[in-house]
């Protein structure tokens, strides 16, 4: 005999046939490919028709390259594609039963489309929210049924990255975490569930191992390569933190550590001041050493060439939004699946600024451009 409390698990998972994920931008497309992917109907949301159709066309050629390598049947292609339809007006994603968030991490951002969706959502219905970092109880906070609200972070690129992050709000419903925890697992996820502390749990031990590489660097304990060097092969990761901190942009890692010092109190996230210097001479990671950058970060699901013209659309680290038509004009080689390029923005009047592109490597190459220098 079960507990209402499985009973109405049960029913929750059962009646999840629709899913709207909201924001069609690089984790909001590669999210929408995966539900559809499992059998879902998708509807995919976002205020933009450019970015929208965006969406739409990078999912068509992440498909496109799986049936090329055999990893999707041509069957399988054409059924996620038909099982996505776009909008742009929020009413039209009513029918959902499970509403994934994929919008800019600002909290208020997040509430106001929380509050956005209560009050169109045809009936019951589980909110989740992609956020990496931000509190999923805050997120709650001013719900009408924050027991129905809980964290599902993704990873990117969502249909190659197989973790997924289910964070528990202090009031989300043993019922609300299985329903993430099954939609995961038929979305080929593995899923693993931690509490909604700062940083959760695979922010927190990145930033955690690349604070203290950096600490050893300062202490001279090593070099930063012979550092690397060791995660690398002796614990098999795939790029060493330090690398890997290059990669992301000291500017970002500087801000993460910054909030989780605050937020926690622990000496153990206090940056160390190689970073924070680092940071105020504008050295920013090994691909941007004659880039200056605003510190404004995109990222694309797309393969991209010297000399492309891109439509960026996104949020400033100070949450301002901006909207630039760029040109692609430096590349460095593709590591591990995601490499930095630097765009020259048209329109309107800017500084350079530093994007990432997410790409598998072996599909844009990991050698750098003819002409170009790393």
């Amino acid at each position: 005999m079960s507990t209402p409390e499985q009973s109405s698990s049960q029913n929750l998972t059962s009646e999840i046939k629709t899913i709207a994920v909201l924001g069609a931008g690089t984790m909001g497309h590669g999210i929408a490919q995966v539900a559809a992917a499992a059998g879902y109907g998708v509807i995919l949301r976002d205020i933009s028709e450019e970015v929208l159709r965006a969406g739409i066309r990078a999912v068509e050629l992440n498909l496109a390259k799986g049936v090329e390598r055999g990893k999707v049947t041509e069957e399988e292609r054409d059924r996620t594609i038909l099982r996505i339809y776009g909008v742009t007006s929020l009413k039209e994603t009513r029918g959902a039963e499970l509403f994934i968030e994929a919008v800019p991490e600002r909290l208020e951002l997040k509430r106001q489309m929380l509050r956005e969706v209560e009050a169109v959502a045809a009936g019951p219905f589980v909110f989740a929210t992609n956020t990496s970092s931000l509190s999923i109880t805050e997120i709650a906070a001013e719900a009408a049924h924050p027991e129905r609200v809980v964290g599902m972070h993704f990873f990117n690129p969502v249909h190659l990255m197989r973790l997924l992050e289910i964070v528990v709000g202090e009031q989300t419903s043993d019922a609300t975490v299985e329903v993430a925890r099954e939609v995961g697992r038929r979305m080929r996820k593995e899923p693993i569930t931690v509490r909604d502390v700062p940083g959760f749990a695979s922010s927190r031990l990145g930033v955690a191992i690349g604070l203290e590489a950096m600490r050893m660097v300062e202490e001279g304990v090593a070099s930063a390569k012979d550092i690397d060097t060791a995660m690398e092969l002796g614990y098999n990761h795939p790029m060493g933190p330090l690398r890997l901190t290059d990669l992301v942009g000291l500017d970002v890692r500087l801000h993460i550590a910054d909030y989780l010092h605050g937020k926690l109190g622990t000496e153990r996230f206090r940056p160390p001041e190689i970073l924070r210097r680092m940071v105020e001479e504008g050295k920013l990671g090994n691909e941007t050493d004659d880039i200056s950058t605003s510190g404004t970060l995109f990222h694309l699901n797309q393969r991209v060439s010297r000399g492309d013209q891109l439509y960026l659309r996104a949020h400033r680290p100070d949450g301002s939004p901006i909207e630039v038509t760029a040109r692609v004009v430096r590349i460095a080689p593709a590591i591990y699946g995601t490499a930095r390029v630097g765009v020259s923005i048209l329109e309107p009047a800017d500084n350079w600024l530093r994007l990432f592109v997410s790409w598998v490597a072996d599909e844009q190459g990991s050698s750098t451009p003819e002409g170009e220098q790393s």
